[in-house]
């Protein structure tokens, strides 16, 4: 009998040491993991940030410990804790390489469609692969001759319960959104506005047990399946007439508003003429969005589905794009950016999209490696646009770029005085360029779309052009451009409230369009929110849409705008607190719009 084996303090103490460190272990062995083929300095940055390194680790020690009570065995509760731990990472890791989406909790319910899928890659080990396989092989083999330790039953008992309430305890911190985007912060090797990289830089263990708050999809108050399926059992999806189809071709434009309307003065004519134009030429309305100088996928993903809600998008969805394509419409487009933003590669599909063309993939080409603009993007969408109508009907919806913010703030890089505050505003330099830049980028725009509208105007195909803006642009840190300016953006009133979230939106049809579906595609439309802009464009189009929009359509009636900031348009007036009918109709599309989102459809 050695030493340790005859002071039973050391024993103990040797045996929870080694369990302790083997754990450490593996939560190391998953950060190597974990940042796929990004950058080394990912890796390094988990070192550098105490938090997210401790946020990692505790978890795997507590479930290490909990293994061991469990096993009574050392060994063992190495080797289960590995496999949870170690197994989950490593398929995170095949899926950064191959799809650029980290494993999240959302990801367990379609695991099987993941191995089916994992038939099509190339999956080979690698150095850091061998390296983890190596050190759980030493670390198994170690502790099963050198840690024998094993509990009572009463130790092991009493143990489970302790972990287990240390786990509970710790839920709120990982569950909380201030830790996770302001205390363990990790910018220094990522792009923040990549939702993949913000993910990797957090670690994977963390991360990933953050994830399951957004994979739990909470029913609405009065949910049932049955009741849905009652609902919208009032309804007959509707076919497309053929004789009223028509191409729809989409344009959500960046940070794109008409300043003229929020009463900006020295705006110089030029900066809206062609714009202005447009809207003459069409249909246009306000758009109340759920979003202000950012989050643009929340804009977009309202108008593809139809819900003011949104959830993370991890599998097939339903969506009005899906509803097109089953109508044998093409359902494709673009965006000159990075495939990465916003996670758009993985779920433009996922929405319905047959093709989604980004920078890596097609405007690079165009532009020498960067960010195409709308003098390159513009063109080349009407090119593709026009490729495909001699395969069918189209639903190509593209999303600009050009006008992302910020904003120069040291000097004037759009062409031209697009504004003079003179006699107007005491403003500073900072103000000035931020906003000539912006309405530069604003003029131009206007004046490329409107080339683009003329180049199919006379067109033989029918086409119905779709224009609005995701949100307002960001005007300096805190809105202080807008607040120089004098702009009511207080949205406890009602005037600062749709300053702050509304943008326009235009349907502009071409001859051939109008003369098929006999309108002149003119005047002036609802305000209406960003999840009713389809509904408003079947409309005009006399379509009647599937199901869920007929549904939607009613509760239209009783509330054209709905928010996910918890305001409502209700009988002409901005509302926090809904009568009786309009509660009822807020239950109905909760309802419905909840069961869409988990219950796809694909016929």
């Amino acid at each position: 009998m050695n030493e340790t084996q005859a002071n039973p303090k050391y024993f103990w103490l040797w045996n929870i040491s080694f369990v302790l460190l083997s754990a450490a272990g593996i939560g190391l062995m998953s950060l190597l993991l974990a940042y796929g083929d990004y950058s080394w300095g990912v890796f390094l940055g988990y070192f550098t940030h105490p938090l997210i390194l401790l946020l990692n680790l505790v978890p795997v020690i507590l479930l290490e410990l909990l293994c061991w009570c469990f096993t009574g065995r050392a060994w063992a509760g190495f080797l289960l804790t590995a496999a949870v731990v170690l197994g989950a990472s490593t398929g995170s890791y095949f899926k950064l390489m191959f799809r650029d989406d980290p494993f999240v909790f959302a990801d367990i319910s379609s695991i099987s469609t993941a191995m089916g899928v994992a038939g099509n890659y190339a999956i080979a080990m690698d150095k850091r692969l061998w390296c983890v396989v190596v050190c759980v092989i030493a670390g198994a083999v170690f502790l099963l001759f050198l840690v024998k330790g094993r509990p009572s039953v009463k130790a092991r008992v009493i143990g489970s319960v302790c972990t287990a309430l240390c786990g509970a305890l710790l839920i709120p911190v990982y569950a909380s959104e201030t830790v996770y985007t302001q205390k363990t912060q990790n910018l220094d090797y990522i792009n923040q506005w990549s939702a993949t990289q913000n993910y990797i830089s957090h670690g994977f263990v963390y991360p990933f047990l953050h994830s399951i708050k957004a994979a739990i999809d909470t029913a609405p108050e009065g949910y049932s399946r049955n009741g849905v399926e009652a609902m919208l059992a009032q309804y007959q999806d509707a076919d497309i007439p053929e004789d009223r189809k028509v191409n729809i071709l989409a344009f959500q434009l960046e940070g794109f508003n008409d300043f003229t309307n929020l009463g900006i003065q020295g705006i110089d004519e030029s900066v809206y003429r062609a714009y202005h134009q447009i809207e003459a030429e069409g249909y246009s309305g306000d758009l109340v969005t759920n979003i202000f100088a950012g989050g643009t996928i929340d804009t977009e993903r309202c108008f593809l589905t139809g819900y003011y809600r949104l959830r993370d998008f991890r599998k097939n969805t339903n969506s009005y794009v899906w509803y097109l394509r089953q109508q044998g419409y093409q359902t494709t487009g673009s965006h000159p950016c990075y495939d990465w933003f916003y996670n758009r590669r993985n779920i433009m599909p996922w929405l319905g999209f047959q093709e989604y063309l980004f920078l890596e993939d097609h405007y690079a080409a165009l532009t020498n490696g960067g960010i195409a603009y709308d003098n390159v993007m513009l063109p080349e969408a009407l090119r593709l646009y026009r490729e495909k109508t001699e395969n069918g009907p189209v639903f190509d919806f593209h999303i600009t770029y050009q006008g992302h913010g910020p904003y120069t703030t040291d000097k004037v890089e759009w062409g031209g005085r697009a504004w003079d505050p003179a006699g107007y505003y005491d403003v500073s330099e900072y103000d000035y360029n931020v906003m000539n830049n912006y309405l530069g980028s604003v003029r131009d725009t206007g004046d490329r779309m409107l080339t683009l509208l003329e180049e199919l105007r006379e067109d033989p195909v029918p086409v119905v052009v779709v224009l609005y803006g995701d949100h307002n642009p960001w005007l300096g840190d805190g809105a202080s451009v807008y607040a120089d300016l004098g702009v009511n953006l207080d949205t406890h009133t009602e005037e600062g409230f749709f300053n702050y979230y509304s943008t326009r939106y235009v349907f502009w049809a071409n001859d051939a369009a109008k003369d098929l579906l006999g309108s002149d595609f003119t005047g002036t439309g609802p305000r209406l929110s960003a999840n009713y802009l389809m509904n408003e464009l079947f409309d005009q189009l006399g379509w009647t849409g599937n199901a869920y929009m007929q549904l939607t359509r009613e509760v239209r009636e009783v509330l054209p705008v709905v928010t996910s900031n918890g305001y409502f348009v209700e009988n002409g007036a901005l509302k926090e607190n809904l009568s009786p009918d309009g509660a009822e109709a807020l239950s109905v599309l909760d309802c419905a719009q909840y069961d869409m989102r988990r219950n796809f459809k694909e016929e």
